[in-house]
């Protein structure tokens, strides 16, 4: 697959400028030079050194991609749609982005060869089945994909098999980053033009790209998936549109941007191609460049979009060389906290019933679409931690690890602990409120309307705060709060008091040990804070029952 077509000349010349000559098959390669190629991220043709590294001096090619259960099967306990680790969204772009990755793969002669099972399990039986000398993949840092490598290389080492696995999902090396006084992004590889023909799979039981009815799941209709389509194709497309406007690239400033748009997102929507590798990021940096190049002002870092793929390097670093990095135990940069376990606060919070109409929105839009708008993410984060329901970020992060299609373990990780101030931030006094926030930006209430239909007759004066509409106001709109919409599960002015104090107390306790909080420490100042705590107004339960 070439980039060309898909983007402006001058960025496609400053790509070739980095690439060498394509590859070409050599006739008088051994009958044995045979290379295997497998896919997890990096979903791509385009700057992928694993699969240029495959084609290489090789006969035949393998390209795999393994089903894994534990991503794919449908999971009936789980609390939407899905295996019991992703949501059907996700599963649904990623098996998007493998049709079109053997679409180019055949443009190419050759074609993905899909596999279902156990991913490691599956590797090695290939690699004896097929006798392969070479098994390229991609560099991944997830916990779950190292200690997978760590079994497959452990077999390829032994058996004679060289592996080679680059780094090409982030601009930089993490172990660099941690390990070296200075360090560089390799250079985009080789565009390639051909493929060697996939060699002869023998025993392997072999299938094409499944559908999701095919894995177990019921027909669903278009307008309940995410409107966003997997696949390189429509990365590279996504790319190009955004990098045209090159006014907007260069004024580019987050955490800048409307939360509320959602007929054209106020961003890129690029971070689930990122995620499964369907574009390189270094690529991304690459056309941004290009683009700065040729304007005479632009933001910078951290607030510009380059500086966003550098926040993503930073995540991806800090996750890397962070021991326990998704949890608050025994995680060294975290601060301990005795959050409050609430399972009917969560689930309402979950579920879109906080009777908060901006954040059940925002939660509506994540289950139907699997994507929100930062300050979209970061507003319910704030409200589910720190700013009213006190409720644990690994919770949170568990939510939206499955219904995100961009779910990525170090980001989702990094971004909880830094919303609920338990790393990274630590102004905890500065809330994002349920209310206000959203108003300023969308003062018709317009992506409430949208998004939760049945307050879209309410008068704007109270689509934001619908429990204060008169009772002949809420018949007129059909919207009868606490029968037809929730009431609200907290009350936001005396919330927002009760957990500045309780972080105050745990910072004040985190200060006064050092840093070297306990498992029975954090039993104590829990007992405390109990103790200490603000009754909440009588009405405040009621409402919560309301929703229960």
């Amino acid at each position: 697959m070439r980039v060309s077509p898909c983007l402006s000349s001058s960025s496609h010349n400053r790509f070739l400028r980095f690439c060498h000559r394509p590859i070409s098959q050599n006739p008088a390669m051994a009958s044995w030079s045979g290379s295997l190629m497998w896919f997890r991220k990096g979903l791509r043709i385009h700057d992928n050194p694993a699969l240029q590294h495959a084609a290489k001096e090789s006969e035949f090619v393998y390209p795999v991609f393994v089903i894994d259960p534990h991503f794919m099967k449908p999971d009936p306990t789980a609390f939407s749609l899905g295996s019991s680790r992703a949501g059907l969204n996700r599963i649904q772009f990623l098996l998007e982005s493998l049709m079109d990755l053997d679409s180019s793969l055949q443009k190419l002669g050759s074609r993905l060869l899909i596999l279902k099972g156990d991913p490691g399990e599956v590797i090695i039986r290939c690699l004896k089945e097929w006798d392969v000398k070479r098994l390229c993949f991609e560099h991944d840092t997830d916990p779950y994909y190292q200690a997978l490598d760590i079994k497959v290389k452990n077999y390829a080492s032994a058996s004679g098999i060289e592996v080679f696995s680059p780094v090409s999902h982030t601009l930089f090396d993490p172990a660099d980053i941690i390990q070296k006084p200075s360090w560089a992004s390799s250079p985009l590889s080789t565009t390639l033009s051909s493929l060697p023909p996939v060699g002869d799979v023998g025993a392997c039981e072999i299938t094409s790209v499944p559908t999701v009815q095919e894995l177990g799941y019921e027909e669903i209709g278009q307008d309940e998936l995410t409107p966003f389509r997997g696949g390189e194709s429509e990365a590279l497309k996504r790319l190009k549109e955004s990098i045209r406007d090159k006014e907007w690239v260069a004024n580019f400033e987050k955490p800048k941007g409307d939360p509320s748009a959602f007929l054209k997102p106020a961003t890129t929507v690029l971070s689930p191609y990122l995620k499964f590798g369907c574009l390189s990021s270094r690529y991304f940096y690459q056309c941004l460049t290009d683009v700065y190049k040729n304007v005479k002002w632009h933001t910078s870092p951290p607030v510009s979009l380059v500086g966003q793929l550098l926040w993503r390097d930073f995540f991806y670093t800090v996750g890397f060389g962070t021991p326990n990095f998704d949890r608050m135990k025994g995680n060294k940069i975290c601060k301990q906290i005795p959050w409050n376990d609430d399972n009917e606060l969560l689930a309402a919070w979950r579920e879109a019933r906080t009777g908060y109409p901006w954040i059940d929105a925002i939660m509506v839009q994540l289950r139907k679409w699997g994507w929100m708008h930062h300050l979209a993410r970061h507003c319910v984060a704030c409200f589910l931690t720190r700013g009213d329901l006190f409720i644990h970020w690994e919770k949170g992060r568990d939510v939206f690890e499955r219904l995100l299609i961009d779910s990525d373990w170090a980001i989702n990780n990094g971004n909880w602990l830094w919303l609920s101030c338990s790393s990274f931030f630590y102004q905890y006094n500065r809330i994002y409120s349920p209310i206000s926030f959203g108003k300023k930006y969308d003062p018709n209430g317009n992506y409430i309307r949208h998004f939760l239909p049945i307050l879209k007759d309410m008068p704007k004066e109270y689509i934001y705060e619908p429990w204060k509409a008169p009772p002949s106001i809420q018949a007129r709109a059909k919207c009868i709060i606490g029968k037809d919409y929730p009431k609200p599960v907290v009350c936001h002015d005396s919330a927002i008091k009760e957990c500045k104090r309780k972080l105050a107390e745990a910072y004040a306790f985190d200060k006064r040990l050092g840093g070297s909080v306990t498992e029975e420490d954090l039993k104590k100042l829990r007992r405390k804070l109990e103790e200490d705590e603000i009754p909440e107004p009588k009405t405040s339960r009621t409402r919560q029952k309301l929703i229960g």
